[in-house]
């Protein structure tokens, strides 16, 4: 099922909430990573769908996935939202911390605790 969602003067389908079960948010780099290896580990089918809200290519696909993942349930489909800005902070070669979302107070205690 869907609904109408409003953008600016576009009006474009966009999937209900309780799409199919086996669609799954990654909300967090340590989520996309045990995600993956899971998928790895087990030889398990699944989709890496890395999208965004403003991707027009993206809306038009969107409703194509949610059909497909319904086609398909023992594929699971592990949807990225690349909206979020995302800083990872390396030092020694080495990532030390991340920061996700416009999160501009974090942003500045991460760079003062890291490169002081």
């Amino acid at each position: 099922m869907y609904h109408f969602k409003p953008n600016r003067n576009l009006i474009f389908l966009v999937p209900d909430d309780n799409g199919p079960s086996n669609i799954v948010s990654i909300e967090s780099e340590e989520q996309f990573n045990t995600s993956l290896r899971k998928v790895q580990d087990e030889s398990l089918p699944a989709i890496f769908y890395f999208t965004a809200a403003w991707c027009g290519p993206c809306r038009l696909l969107s409703p194509v996935i949610g059909q497909l993942s319904e086609k398909y349930p023992h594929v699971t489909t592990y949807k990225v939202d690349i909206d979020k800005p995302t800083l990872h902070f390396y030092q020694n070669g080495k990532k030390t911390s991340e920061v996700i979302g416009a999160d501009v107070q974090r942003l500045k205690e991460t760079m003062e605790e890291l490169y002081k």
